[in-house]
């Protein structure tokens, strides 16, 4: 596996957690070990880019996670462009 940025796996616990998920569904998505997920999970949460649903056990992304991975795959996105020119 390639060599994966912080913002690179923080986009792929968004999209895991986009409609909720458990810690294990994210854990397998996003390709990340228990202890790498917790220290992602608690900084998302202070960030306010993912909820915890109690009753249901479940990480929800937010509005504002929402948004923060659309702008990431719009990045992205015109990167390749930018990749393709060269």
């Amino acid at each position: 596996m390639k060599y994966r940025s912080r913002t690179d796996i923080t986009g792929l616990i968004l999209e895991a957690a986009n409609g909720g998920a458990t810690k294990t569904k994210i854990m397998y998505k996003a390709y990340l070990s228990f202890a790498q997920l917790r220290e992602y999970l608690s900084m998302l949460l202070e960030k306010g880019l993912i909820d915890y649903v109690e009753g249901r056990a479940i990480y929800k992304t937010t509005e504002k996670g929402i948004r923060l991975l659309q702008m990431c795959n719009q990045m992205n996105e015109e990167l390749v462009v930018f990749d393709n020119i060269r």
